[in-house]
């Protein structure tokens, strides 16, 4: 947002934040699994939009976090332009993400309830900013990370040379998902890394008020939600965590804690090497236990930094065209022979149906292309990239390998969504995350969306 300040004017950097709720109406169907999908009955917290806005007297940016399981692109460019019109932040300047919390509804609308779900959300997005845009106000801001291991752990796991595990197209994978059923004596090791850092962005006001903290961990979501519960999940009790830690709770205008997702896509908090001590978890108990040590680690970190009273900002963003993954004639002519099966025939994958109707629903799907945003923010020496995917955690490793920030973090499921980005070696490998209908996209999305993010980064920088 360019607004000239008066020549040898001072500096004056401003934080402003505010809360939205978008909790749906019970009745709806909740998302995050395979069919038959549970109607939600009862709220067990309240979901959010976690609105964030900086200015450094000439460049406005704005974060924005939904407790929602994923958000298309067209939900997100409506809330934009509605917030450009209003507040003169350009698009290019909103980085705005999804949890991934798996208890919680579409956010497209629904016919079955006299709210329009999706014109709801847009509309409490919208409004979060413009209150958060309301509440700025002089204040500092500082950045750093902590360490938090023993809560990820990469779900794929690579069979031993030799072991293969069939798909639901009747294909062999080398990898396998959450090998939960599978004798340990198949399993060879863990696909991929994960990080165990966690990163704190601080604001404060300058009477010393906690304005707002912005964490960023890279954790698929942590579950042990019953069914038909609507939750924010563990990203919604690490907010409400960290609040409580800081002793905020009354604060006026109301502190504000947000928890925006990494690179996860192929992260969990399932050990399956059977070194961690089996425990049996009731009801959000896990969960609590993950927030609760995240929040601790994050406060610890964020009373260690040394706030500063101006750093410049920046942001870019720009347009990436992938091509649409179209399925095989032979997949079609499989899938086709499946759904024409008996019901009673027994499948070869327990998921097979469902693959099957993905199958024919990626032939069909148009267009041939698809537009996604790729995007960078710069907060001093704090470089933020944004991906509209769940991204495996090795692609955000390298995008921090290769930033030219000294610190830099990304956020996944970020201005749209469009399944899982896992790497041409991990397509290979075979497994859920690289199925098609899971993962929607051209074999070289992440090489090219890797490509173009560092660029944004050098754009900022």
């Amino acid at each position: 947002m360019g607004r000239a300040q008066d020549a040898g004017a001072a500096r004056v950097f401003k934080a402003g934040a505010a809360t939205s709720n978008i909790t749906p109406p019970l009745g709806l169907e909740i998302v995050g699994n395979f069919a038959p999908r549970p109607i939600a009955s009862h709220v067990h917290d309240e979901l959010h939009v976690r609105c964030l806005v900086l200015d450094d007297g000439t460049t406005r940016l704005a974060f924005a976090v939904a407790d929602n399981i994923s958000m298309p692109r067209e939900n997100w460019d409506e809330a934009k332009a509605k917030i450009e019109a209003a507040t003169g932040i350009p698009t290019s300047n909103m980085m705005f993400s999804a949890t991934h919390t798996h208890s919680s509804v579409s956010s497209g609308s629904h016919t079955n309830t006299s709210l329009d779900y999706r014109k709801f959300i847009i509309s409490r997005i919208v409004d979060g900013v413009m209150r958060a845009v309301t509440n700025l106000e002089p204040a500092r801001i500082a950045w750093g990370s902590g360490q938090m291991p023993q809560h990820v752990f990469n779900r794929r796991w690579l069979l031993k040379e030799g072991v293969t595990e069939t798909n639901p197209f009747g294909e062999k994978d080398r990898a396998v998902m959450n090998p939960g059923g599978l004798i340990r004596s198949r399993l060879l090791k863990p696909a991929g890394p994960t990080n165990p850092e966690v990163y704190c962005l601080s604001v404060q006001a300058l009477d010393g008020r906690q304005l707002a903290l912005m964490a960023n961990y890279w954790l698929h979501y942590v579950g042990g939600v019953p069914r038909e519960h609507l939750s924010a999940d563990y990203f919604g009790e690490f907010c409400r965590q960290v609040e409580y830690l800081l002793e905020v709770e009354r604060q006026e205008p109301p502190f504000v804690g947000l928890l925006a997702n990494g690179p996860c896509g192929d992260v969990n908090n399932n050990d399956y090497s059977g070194k961690s001590p089996a425990v049996k978890y009731g009801p959000y108990e896990k969960i609590k236990l993950v927030a609760n040590d995240l929040a601790k680690e994050v406060v610890k970190v964020q009373k260690s930094l040394k706030h500063q009273d101006w750093v410049p900002l920046k942001a870019a963003a720009d347009e990436l065209e992938l091509v649409v993954r179209r399925p095989t004639p032979e997949m079609v002519a499989r899938a086709e022979a499946v759904l024409a099966r008996p019901k009673e025939t027994t499948p070869v994958h327990r998921h097979e149906l469902a693959y099957a109707e993905r199958t024919l629903a990626a032939r069909d799907y148009k267009p041939d292309r698809i537009q996604t945003v790729t995007q960078a923010f710069s907060i001093g020496e704090l470089g933020i990239a944004a991906i509209p995917f769940e991204v495996f955690t090795e692609i955000g490793l390298e995008i921090k390998d290769r930033s030219p920030f000294p610190n830099t973090f990304t956020i996944e499921l970020a201005n749209g969504s469009f399944g899982y980005l896992p790497t041409p070696a991990h397509i290979d490998l075979g497994g859920y995350e690289t199925w098609l209908g899971t993962n929607r996209v051209e074999r070289e999305a992440s090489v090219k969306i890797t490509a173009q993010t560092l660029e944004m980064l050098k754009r900022v920088r």
